[in-house]
Formats: structure tokens, sequence, C-alpha cells
């Protein structure tokens, strides 16, 4: 396949994506209906030049990782997907590889969540798309590139995250995830990926490479969780993790006890009302 044709199909898929289906505002003066490259771009997380580059033909060999993140800031079928990943002369995923496609049930129940926040991972933690009220929550994930989109990355070589942890909950957490990657690994072990991030992880990380000798097996359970918020404050959730039969995502959501402060907060900082109510305390 050529360049020419892989900027033809990008340009012609992304001028059917509607802005809203996306999450993203309709506001301002439009000249088509879909998505705008910079938007396109943001979406996917790489720069609208790229995005650019790869429409007119300019660039070619995108990576594995890149057409991945552009399917599914394109919603794309597992038809499309197989057929942008030709484009690019790339073999489709196969099931020896984890999956990170957002099959269509997928995509309508985070639009039917629009208002809770809601994660959605693969097998390897790795987040593969938020929606606004889980990026208010937790911090915009837009930025975040390669592996330090990757849970058990950032769990024990990013910087802290605003989940608040004694020091026996974080080496819980910790050995809980370790051991969840582990059961990963062994359903996926021809996955190249997963064995370049489990190999720079013990490499960079003598925790996790102590945790990852000591061959625990498991899944990683989530629990009640108190966020520290930098405009809301402190807010006590349920996380649950919801797993996807048959795809093997995992969708993380927060929730708060109806009725409670919590919940009131939560609903606000979900609806992006979070800094006209911030008083001169900097708490709700």
């Amino acid at each position: 396949m050529t360049a020419t044709e892989l900027g033809r199909a990008l340009r012609r898929w992304r001028d059917r994506v509607p802005p809203q289906a996306a999450g993203l505002p309709t506001g301002g003066h439009r000249r088509a209906a879909g998505l705008r490259r910079e938007e396109l771009a943001l979406l996917a997380g790489i720069s609208a030049d790229y995005v650019t580059r790869l429409e007119q033909g300019r660039a070619s060999n995108p990576s594995a990782q890149i057409v991945e993140a552009l399917a599914r800031a394109l919603r794309l079928s597992a038809d499309e997907r197989a057929h942008l990943f030709r484009l690019a002369d790339l073999v489709p995923p196969g099931p020896e590889t984890v999956p990170g496609h957002l099959t269509p049930s997928v995509r309508r129940l985070l639009d039917r969540l629009g208002g809770t926040p809601v994660g959605v991972h693969d097998a390897a933690w790795t987040l593969l798309e938020a929606n606004p009220p889980y990026a208010a929550l937790m911090g915009d994930p837009g930025a975040l590139r390669g592996f330090e989109r990757n849970g058990v990355w950032r769990a024990f070589l990013g910087p802290r995250g605003r989940v608040r942890h004694t020091e026996r909950e974080r080496r819980d957490f910790e050995a809980g995830i370790v051991a969840d990657l582990r059961a990963t690994v062994s359903r996926y072990p021809a996955d190249p990926r997963l064995r370049e991030l489990v190999a720079r992880l013990r490499e960079r990380s003598p925790r996790f490479a102590e945790l990852w000798e000591s061959g625990a097996v498991g899944r990683h359970e989530a629990g009640r969780k108190v966020v520290d918020h930098p405009e809301a404050g402190p807010l006590t959730l349920d996380c649950d993790i919801l797993a996807v039969s048959g795809s093997d995502l995992r969708l993380m959501v927060y929730t708060a006890e109806p009725g409670t402060p919590d919940a009131e907060r939560l609903a606000r900082l979900s609806s992006g009302t979070a800094l006209s109510a911030v008083g001169r305390s900097g708490r709700w």
C-alpha cells in the first residue's frame, strides 16, 4: 500500500466522526462536520503535524502503537482497523497480542456513562481511552506517551498519582498489579510490546523486579479509594473494575455513595463546573 492511500483513508474516516461523538466541544465555525486534524491528534495522543504529514503522504511506516491509537480515535470497526494496519504495511494484531480494540458495545457503554468517570484499559493496564469525567478526576491523560500510559509503569516509575495510599496499601497495590500483569503475560507470551514493558520495568525498578521474581499470579482488585483532587479536595469513591467479555478489556469506573458530599462534588467535577465552584479555601 502507498502512503497516499493511507492518507486518503485517514481523511475519509476523520470526516465522518462528529466531534460530539468523541466528547469534544462543537462550538465555533467548522468547515466540515467531522474531526479537525488537531482534534484527531489530541484523541490519538500524537502531534497535529504528524497527522498532517500522514494525510498528505509525506510520512510513512507509522508504528503499530500509533495505528492502534488512530483506529481508536477514529472509532473504526474491526474490519476497518485491520485495513488501516495493512495500509500502514503492518500485520493486524492477532490473538497472540494484547487486544486494544474498543468494541462497539464498549463505545456505547462509554457514551451512556458520560457523567461517570470511566477509563478503559487493556489487559496490561495500558489506558486506551478515558472519558472527560475520568480526566477531570484523575488528571488529563492526553499528554501521556508510550509506556507512560501504562498503569504498572506509572506505579513503579512515574510520579505519584492522585489516589491516596498508606504504606501498606501501596505495597499491596504493587503486589496485586504485578501479579495481574504476570497473568496477562501468561496469556500473551508472544506479544513483543508486553515483553518490552516487563523487561524495562525489571531493569529500572528494583521493587518491580523483586515482585516479578516472586512468581505470584493473580488479578488486580479495586475497592474504595480516596482521590486527592487539587481543587475538589479528598474524595472517597468506590472503584469497580468491569471485565469486557471476549475482548480482555477492563473498565475502571469511579462512583460515590448517593446522597453524600462526595457524590455532590464528584457530580460537579464530572459536569465541568469544578473551577467555578472553588471557594477561597481551594476546596468545595
